[in-house]
């Protein structure tokens, strides 16, 4: 899936790669296992969870999954446009994301309405 980074964050990654000496190419996150492969899932939820737990959260209340949920729902929260949570989660469907989100379909879509121009 692509996705839009921030300039900031673009600058912020070019100079991460100069730095370590990676070409533009290279994952970003590379492998522990496979030079050449990329991190896997599991390991990158290995890292949330160690992350979580280094502030002093219970990390079996937090995952991979959940911060995705969690991120969409305060963007819908904050605009009210769920067409926009819709591409940011890369769903081909609007109800996809309502049910995503978990609210009333009916009332996110006259929010939705009332935002778009």
């Amino acid at each position: 899936m692509q996705f839009e980074i921030t300039e900031q964050a673009r600058t912020s990654v070019q100079s991460w790669l100069k730095i370590v000496g990676m070409s533009p190419q290279a994952y970003l996150f590379p492998s522990r296992v496979d030079p050449a492969g990329h991190l896997s899932t599991r390991q990158y939820a290995r890292l949330v969870d160690s992350w979580v737990g280094l502030i002093g959260l219970d990390a079996s209340a937090y995952g991979t999954h959940s911060l995705r949920r969690t991120k969409a729902a305060l963007i819908y929260k904050r605009t009210g446009n769920l067409r926009a949570v819709q591409l940011l989660l890369g769903h081909t469907k609007l109800e996809s994301t309502v049910r995503y989100l978990g609210i009333e379909v009916d009332d996110a879509l006259t929010i939705s309405e009332q935002t778009e121009i």
